[in-house]
């Protein structure tokens, strides 16, 4: 017997066998339904789904709490629209598990546990990064009922994380960089060209229009720096020579600069298909590097050129206060670096007496260490 059931996305996914699949999604709540329609898990699913939504529409509990917050001024302006989906995403996650919790037990410190093993759960099967993601989103709900008088404490605030991620030794080497351009196809070439000499998001990467660009500098709003609908400021960048050469050796065949083979501008799906198909082609398929490390990597590099934090945050920016703890993460410590500080330490007139030091031939003997 099959159920007419309205609301439901589906979207399709070629796995690297090449194989296709159909995921099927809660339209108004998110939630990834499970089985297939009209299957008793899909119903099933589809059932708790639609709890959820009348859940929201409930007072005094998780869900209600969860809906003011999307509705918020500040969910809604000061958050870039990206995270705002994914905070979305995870609060419906949320409030599958807690949708009847009552908002006055969020007061109690005894609300902590059952909210650490939901995330010890996640975690088991969906991963640390995904759990800790997960638990922080709902302490960002928590903070901002605590400033708006909902409730009087965060009990998940600086909260433990399980996931540790430190990318700093994954970089592009120019081994690494060869053996991609070498198989790639002319459109990732490009991209990794693009990102490598400008240390930009793949995000940015995609929309960035020949327009954006002067013969001499790339002129742009960062997608990152954009709030609520309300621009961020204009960051411009100027172009290597190695830049400049391909951008005016390209044919202009869209708005974009990048376009896939028919000319037309990337999906984030379809760019990520085409390059882990390129990663394969260059014998990369089990390489830890990804594409979003090629930022890294550009930043590694401008330090490796002698550049100043000050100069690196100018290309990559980000503020000043936390350029210390990006570089922390993206600045892998190279061999390069090391000789460049050494080649400074022996030619700087501060260390002069320390280079001039050696051991003498006649120095003294101790009593101590002599025979006899």
């Amino acid at each position: 017997m099959r159920v007419a059931l309205r609301g439901i996305n589906t979207v399709r996914k070629r796995l690297s066998s090449g194989r296709v699949v159909r995921y099927y999604y809660h339209r108004e709540t998110g939630v990834r339904l499970e089985g297939e329609p009209n299957s008793p898990e899909f119903i099933a699913s589809y059932s708790r789904a639609e709890q959820l939504v009348r859940n929201r529409h409930a007072t005094g509990v998780f869900a209600s709490l969860s809906r003011d917050y999307m509705r918020s001024p500040e969910f809604r302006t000061q958050l870039a629209d990206s995270t705002r989906r994914e905070y979305a995403r995870k609060l419906a996650f949320a409030e599958a598990e807690f949708a009847d919790l009552p908002i006055a037990a969020l007061n109690n410190p005894r609300v902590k546990a059952p909210l650490m093993a939901w995330r010890a759960k996640v975690a088991e099967t969906s991963g640390a990064r995904e759990a800790d993601y997960r638990l922080s989103v709902i302490s960002a709900m928590l903070r901002w009922a605590v400033d708006n008088g909902v409730i009087e404490t965060n009990h998940l605030k600086g909260f433990k994380r399980l996931y540790r991620s430190n990318r700093a030794e994954v970089i592009w080497l120019p081994e690494n960089i060869e053996a991609f351009m070498s198989a790639a196809p002319v459109e990732m070439q490009q991209a990794l060209i693009l990102a490598l000499h400008t240390g930009l998001r793949q995000g940015d990467l995609r929309k960035l229009c020949w327009n954006n660009y002067d013969g001499t500098h790339l002129t742009l709003r960062i997608g990152k720096n954009q709030r609520g609908g309300v621009q961020g400021p204009l960051v411009h960048i100027p172009c290597t020579r190695a830049l400049r050469s391909m951008l005016d050796g390209m044919e202009r065949r869209a708005a974009v600069i990048l376009t896939t083979k028919e000319g037309r501008p990337f999906t984030a799906r379809y760019f990520g298909h085409q390059w882990e198909k390129a990663m394969v082609a260059a014998g990369m398929e089990t390489s830890p590097l990804h594409f979003h490390d090629l930022r890294g990597t550009a930043v590694t590099m401008l330090a490796e050129a002698g550049c100043s934090v000050a100069q690196i945050v100018a290309i990559t920016q980000h503020s000043l206060a936390t350029a210390t703890r990006i570089l922390e993460v993206y600045l892998s410590p190279t061999k390069h670096l090391a000789n460049q500080a050494i080649a400074q330490f022996e030619n700087a007139k501060e260390t002069e007496f320390a280079n001039r030091l050696q051991t003498s031939a006649t120095a003294p003997i101790s009593n101590t260490n002599r025979k006899g």
